[in-house]
């Protein structure tokens, strides 16, 4: 175990964007590689890349934050198999940790410990196939589920979704950036009378779509 390494696309320090820690600062850990090309991603520079760290180097690069809030994403982290090794680790030392993941991987050996923020793919994604449906059921009120709206038709999908698969997750519905208005989503929301929080991407409006931020 201890010279499990992971192939790292880069960890850095900024404010979440995103979920329910929004605003607070975060270390980020972005592990490389995704078994998915969603169409609406906005982290394809982190598909390919050969940095591999060990948990004790990646460890080291989070302690030079003053910072307990961690999250774990991707690409798709659980892509890679001994990311269950880096997640209880930052459990051990007393972390707390989220993890985004596309939900098209079985999260049942994720610490317990550890919120999910579990992505539900949409039509627009055109990655819909890949969802583990059987992983809603396993999200607890700890855990957030996440459906990125593209179109009408995405919104009206996901309603459905949640009508059949029942979930204590906290759900949160995020408009696609530049594409579907913020706006229009909340009308949408309150139309219908959602139990759901509306999710702006605070990054992309503080900072754009620059990397690492």
């Amino acid at each position: 175990m201890k010279n499990t390494q992971l192939n790292i696309n880069e960890i850095f320090y900024s404010l979440q964007g995103e979920a329910r820690e929004v605003g607070l600062p975060t270390v980020f850990v972005r592990l490389t590689g995704c078994p998915l090309r969603c169409g609406y991603c906005d982290t394809e520079y982190a598909f390919k890349g050969n940095n591999l760290l060990s948990i004790d180097e990646i460890m080291k690069q989070i302690q030079q934050y003053n910072c307990q809030l961690i999250c774990v994403t991707g690409g798709e982290p659980l892509a890679q198999i001994d990311c269950h090794i880096l997640l209880d680790r930052l459990i051990r030392d007393g972390y707390q940790v989220s993890l985004e993941t596309s939900g098209s991987i079985d999260i049942g050996a994720v610490n317990p410990q550890v919120s999910v923020v579990m992505d539900v793919k949409t039509p627009s994604s055109n990655e819909m196939a890949k969802n583990l449906y059987d992983n809603i059921n396993k999200l607890q009120n700890k855990d957030q589920m996440k459906f990125v709206i593209g179109s009408k038709a995405d919104f009206d999908w996901s309603v459905d979704i949640l009508r059949r698969y029942p979930s204590e997750a906290q759900v949160l519905f995020s408009p696609v950036f530049e594409v579907v208005a913020a706006a229009q989503l909340a009308d949408w929301i309150l139309q219908k009378q959602l139990n759901v929080r509306l999710q702006v991407q605070l990054h992309k409006i503080l900072w754009g779509d620059e990397k690492g931020r």
